[in-house]
């Protein structure tokens, strides 16, 4: 990912302990996790309709 070494990746995530803390990571990966589901739900709700608006222009 992005051609990126080992110890590039160490400094990333020290840095990110060091600027947010150890206790706020989990937080912040859950809200992450949420909008990365949130955003998958409404990318497969746009993909029925358009499915759903085709299988009705086919009838």
């Amino acid at each position: 990912m992005f051609n990126m070494g080992g110890s590039e990746w160490i400094i990333i995530i020290l840095f990110v302990v060091v600027f947010f803390g150890a206790k706020k990571i989990p937080e912040l990966a859950r809200g992450l996790g949420k909008g990365i589901r949130e955003f998958k739900d409404a990318t497969k709700e746009i993909k029925d309709e358009i499915d759903d608006a085709g299988k009705e222009i086919k009838k």
